[in-house]
């Protein structure tokens, strides 16, 4: 769920300033991941990315680098890094491929405007993660066509062409 009450833009960069980017559009949709991967992946409790068209991700300073990394569904992942510091920005899994980004919302200016539209993997999220009542949260994955808005359904079906 984003704050829309300001900004549709939304900057961001790693902690050494290498890398600057800037999500040009509210995201298509936000996952908090609360598999044993991304724990692992993340030294953290969960993963918190926004989903957003690549096309609508521009650098305003510096060149991520891409580690390809594996994935729990076998399938890799390609990991973009500022090439200094080696903080992850964002990923790019292989169902979306590289049109859409997964971009960290830790890597935001102001990531207090993004929170989850959805928790997902809630089977092995860690047992002192309360997600607060009402908050759309599953199991496993989900099915897209039932959690996601008809305008973010329609924006990734024209990317996807």
């Amino acid at each position: 769920m984003v704050d829309q009450q300001t900004k549709t833009t939304f900057d961001g960069g790693c902690v050494c300033g290498g890398v600057r980017y800037r999500m040009e559009s509210l995201p298509l949709f936000v996952h908090c991941c609360h598999c044993r991967w991304c724990q692992r992946e993340t030294g953290a409790s969960y993963a918190l990315n926004a989903l957003i068209e690549a096309d609508r991700v521009s650098l305003l300073n510096g060149e991520p680098e891409m580690t390809p990394t594996p994935s729990n569904s076998g399938k890799g992942q390609e990991i973009w890094r500022c090439p200094k510091c080696r903080v992850a920005l964002w990923s790019n899994y292989a169902g979306f491929g590289s049109k859409v980004h997964f971009i960290r919302v830790g890597t935001l200016d102001e990531a207090n405007r993004i929170t989850p539209d959805i928790h997902i993997y809630t089977s092995s999220k860690q047992p002192w993660v309360i997600i607060p009542e009402g908050h759309a949260a599953v199991g496993r994955y989900y099915d897209l066509k039932k959690y996601w808005p008809e305008s973010s359904r329609t924006r990734l079906k024209q990317l996807l062409r």
